[in-house]
């Protein structure tokens, strides 16, 4: 089994893609007088033809007609030096189908354009880089950046090449998180430079300040369980502040923070009216707001053949909080590993509150491939107890309608479905890793805190932060509970060593959610959802209210994967929601590339975007 794991420590729209154009079994036809090459001279042709970037960039019928004259050309060729009269012509065909659908995707995939990358420019903005991530690199006493050591990482961002990453000097023991793996060539789906992210935050605005306040209260509130809410003054004056917010982008219930909203998830796009690409567009995904906080896919039972994945959990004791001694922070900016660990409770129960979904989002879990699973598999005979959710395919599946085959692993089936979830994640890392490194290098909510505290401890007046965070009440009550300003960390080591934005777990949720979506019917109701008892969290209990969806518990669980890193403290909203989004177009391209490659009779995959509208790739 695979696991949900990242770390070892724009285009919009979904139109329906033109279907691969169909082959000759006796292959291409050939012009008359027409000069028999071999294969490889063939191919050299065209792929050298294609090669021309700048032609094909300045002028997209060329584009057009490699996909169809010189496709012909590149067939034709491998057609006459390859066709061996003792193989079957269908054989033969497939061979040839296959050629043409990988030069065809190629073809397609290169017109996409470049997708404008504004960052938020923070980092020309301070000479000091207080405004860019610069962990695990060495800082002064202050926390600030070595400037020599930053330009020698400047030159790698600016370079590309292993040899100048290789000269870094690191402060500590870690390790920068995979900046080269970023630039590998995905054969399937798109690549980093062709999907845009609007810029994060600014160091000084008033949402960086909202998204400060709301992970601070995050933090302060880790301990309390979700069904317990409406019962916390702590929660009640949470969401009073959060109102008053003028950055806050988070949800609301007729213009207002509520119970029901607080802490839910969202998701960011680029808005597509705006070409510079700096414009967002917020939205909250169908089903987030519906029943409880939790999605049934975190809290079920996860039949895995002879063998069952249990719901419950190994969870943090409460008040294991980190960073909140200011040696400990300075340490872990500088990439030294921490000489503290987790205590955890030696009881198993479910997720009940933030800690135990930081926890859930630590590292390695069956959230996506126990998704598909219990998607797929029988609900319980006993009424008390949660089994599989025995979803409905989707119904674009072909052999739904088939009266004599049904699907294996080739395609369409859940075990087809299985192999692209790992595969989504690898190539959706790709593409975070590479904004993270090489467009946006955005700070870590631990480094913001290290400046909340300068700023009011020392009176440090050269940070520039928003008097939203400088004046508010969580602030001052972190202060009371730990002795210092700075934002506690549910993990001993923070964040892992790459920018902030965007997240990685984050972008995963988007891209397996996306998948497990076009694969299932979203419309089925869940018959039988259930809760933790409030009173008992190692027992589940019936849930009772509105009717609770496969999409919407997708969409519910992609936002708790996501917004579980915000609970630990290492992630901002914003990441999360860009992310989700962002790993939506990493989906979108495969499915793009694979359904091209299908032999069946099909329409296309049709799902829910997480903005609502409903689309056919």
């Amino acid at each position: 089994m695979t696991t949900d794991s990242h770390d070892s420590d724009p285009r919009s729209d979904a139109s329906t893609p033109e279907a691969p154009k169909p082959v000759n079994p006796e292959g291409a036809a050939k012009r008359p007088g027409a000069e028999k090459v071999s294969g490889r001279r063939a191919f050299m042709g065209v792929a050298g033809s294609l090669a021309v970037g700048g032609v094909l960039a300045a002028n997209p019928g060329v584009a057009n007609a490699a996909r169809g004259r010189g496709v012909d050309d590149l067939l034709d060729g491998f057609d006459s030096s390859r066709r061996d009269p003792r193989v079957s012509p269908l054989d033969h065909e497939l061979r040839l189908r296959a050629l043409r659908v990988r030069v065809e995707a190629a073809v397609d995939q290169f017109e996409e354009p470049i997708a404008p990358h504004p960052n938020n420019g923070d980092e020309e903005r301070y000479p000091n880089k207080i405004g860019t991530n610069t962990r695990g690199l060495p800082h002064d006493e202050r926390g600030e950046v070595d400037p020599a050591a930053y330009r020698v990482a400047s030159r790698a961002f600016a370079s590309r090449e292993w040899d100048d990453f290789e000269a870094i000097p690191l402060g500590g023991d870690r390790k920068l998180v995979s900046p080269i793996g970023t630039l590998a060539v995905s054969l399937i789906g798109t690549t980093p430079a062709q999907i845009g992210l609007p810029p994060a935050p600014a160091l000084a605005s008033a949402e960086r300040a909202a998204e400060a306040v709301e992970v601070y209260w995050q933090a302060l509130l880790r301990d309390v369980p979700f069904e317990s809410y409406a019962d916390s003054s702590d929660v009640a004056d949470a969401i009073d502040e959060i109102n008053r917010l003028s950055g806050y982008t988070g949800p609301r219930a007729r213009g207002r923070v509520t119970l029901g909203t607080l802490f839910r998830g969202s998701v960011t796009y680029a808005d597509p009216r705006d070409r510079s690409g700096r414009t967002a567009r917020h939205v909250i995904p169908p089903g987030v707001l519906n029943g409880p906080y939790i999605s049934q896919f975190l809290l079920r039972d996860i039949p895995y053949g002879p063998q069952v994945i249990g719901g419950k959990i190994r969870t943090a004791l409460p008040g294991n909080d980190f960073q909140t001694e200011y040696d400990e922070w300075l340490a872990v900016q500088n990439g030294i590993s921490p000489t503290r660990s987790i205590a955890y409770d030696p009881v198993r129960r479910y997720v009940s509150t933030g800690r135990d979904l930081a926890e859930y989002v630590h590292g390695g879990s069956p959230l996506y491939w126990g998704a598909a699973l219990l998607l797929g598999a029988a609900r319980s005979t006993n009424p008390g107890v949660p089994g599989g959710i025995a979803a409905p395919l989707s119904p674009t599946n072909p052999y739904l309608t088939s009266r004599t085959q049904a699907s294996a692993a080739a395609t369409f089936s859940l075990g087809y479905l299985q192999s692209l979830l790992p595969f989504g994640t690898s190539r959706e890392i790709r593409a975070t890793y590479w904004q993270k490194w090489f467009v946006h290098n955005n700070l870590r909510p631990e480094a913001y805190g290290g400046l909340v505290h300068h700023r009011l401890a020392n009176e440090a007046r050269d940070y520039p932060l928003h008097r939203d965070i400088l004046e508010s009440q969580v602030v001052e009550l972190t202060y009371d509970a730990f002795g210092s300003y700075l934002l506690p960390q549910a993990f001993p080591e923070g964040a892992p060593l790459h920018g902030s934005y965007p997240g990685g777990a984050a972008a995963i949720a988007g891209v397996n959610v996306t998948l497990i979506k076009a694969f299932f019917d979203e419309d089925h109701v869940i018959e039988d959802p259930f809760v933790p008892d409030p009173a008992d969290p190692t027992r589940l209990v019936p849930y009772s209210g509105p009717p609770l969806t496969v999409g919407g518990e997708l969409n519910k669980l992609a936002t708790n994967a996501a917004f579980g890193r915000n609970w630990a403290g290492i992630h901002w909203r914003t990441d999360a929601a860009a992310s989700l989004a962002l790993g939506e177009e990493v989906a979108i391209s495969l499915l793009r590339d694979e359904r091209r490659t299908f032999r069946e009779p099909f329409k296309g995959f049709t799902f829910t975007r997480f903005d609502g509208t409903r689309v056919t790739v």
